[in-house]
């Protein structure tokens, strides 16, 4: 028997919602779990290339056996319900850029727990999947909207279970990714992250957490473009991404950008505007990374409503 789930891209924090906030994207990884006859083989993994997502740096850090991610997500399925896993060949098809912030780990964890749920005839449900997911991710901002889709807030409870709500992106406002050619890891992101932040830089984020949602409720551009700022995350990553200062100053002033944001924790970018800044965002960002001799991917993308879902290969 062979399980195929097609899990969307996602980013993550989005200004102010360290954590907690995280929307899907139309790029896409696609796990495919097979139980294999040949006994003593165990894990086969294969990682397939689909466009920019892969480059020959990312394939030597992703590991291809038991220390993979993806098999770690299939072990503690099985577990959890008293059993190992089987022989078991794993195909990762590749279409979300690693390291750049934008879900890819969260993706492939999300994909191998549906599929082996599937394979094992559904054991648990959806909130198990995510509990487990969040067990692995260690935080819910990317594991939710991989699994379910859209704009959402969640939190990961003290018992290990997840509660989120789903919020709606007014379709008037455009999401453009600038993925630039550099990695950066989240390990490396979290590590420059203080332990404790002061109680003023808490209240901001609170203040602007609830202006995020209300402005996301009513259209309100310019609620949105308060409600993108952030004091939990961003001041320390700025750095970690090249030019990032600069494209931020340049659209402070820009009347029809709502904001730039750190995808999840970098090194992409979000920059969310009206729809006719779209030329404005594009020259600007590749002017400024050019000069710095970085080459990059823009898109304008929609938020992908559906989270992941089981496909025919």
């Amino acid at each position: 028997m062979k399980v195929s789930v097609k899990v969307p891209a996602t980013s993550a924090n989005i200004g102010p919602g360290f954590d907690s906030l995280g929307m899907a994207l139309p790029l896409y990884n696609t796990v495919t779990i097979e139980e294999t006859v040949l006994p003593g083989t165990g894990v086969d993994i294969n990682i397939i290339s689909d466009g920019i997502a892969l480059d020959e740096f990312a394939m030597e850090h992703i590991p291809s056996d038991e220390n993979s991610i993806v098999y770690k997500a299939v072990e503690l399925l099985y577990n959890s319900i008293g059993q190992t896993p089987s022989e078991l060949k794993i195909t990762i098809k590749s279409g979300i850029p690693i390291a750049r912030g934008l879900g890819s780990s969260a993706s492939v964890i999300v994909g191998a727990l549906i599929a082996a749920n599937e394979l094992l005839g559904k054991p648990a449900d959806d909130l198990a999947l995510l509990s487990i997911a969040c067990e692995l991710e260690g935080h819910p901002d990317n594991i939710t909207p991989a699994f379910v889709g859209g704009l959402v807030l969640s939190s990961q409870e003290e018992d290990g279970s997840v509660a989120y709500q789903k919020l709606y992106w007014p379709s008037d406002w455009a999401i453009t990714v600038c993925i630039p050619d550099f990695e950066l890891s989240t390990d490396i992101a979290r590590s420059v992250l203080p332990k404790e932040v002061p109680l003023k830089d808490a209240v901001f984020n609170a203040q602007r957490m609830g202006m995020f949602v209300q402005a996301v409720h009513t259209k309100d551009k310019e609620l949105m473009k308060m409600a993108l700022k952030d004091k939990l995350h961003q001041p320390y990553r700025i750095k970690l991404i090249q030019g990032l200062d600069e494209i931020m100053d340049a659209f402070k002033h820009e009347e029809n950008v709502l904001g730039c944001v750190i995808s999840g924790a970098g090194s992409s970018i979000l920059v969310i505007s009206e729809k006719n800044a779209l030329d404005k965002i594009q020259s600007t960002v590749k002017e400024i990374w050019s000069g710095l001799n970085i080459k990059c991917d823009i898109k304008t993308l929609n938020v992908e409503s559906n989270g992941a879902q089981i496909v025919e290969e």
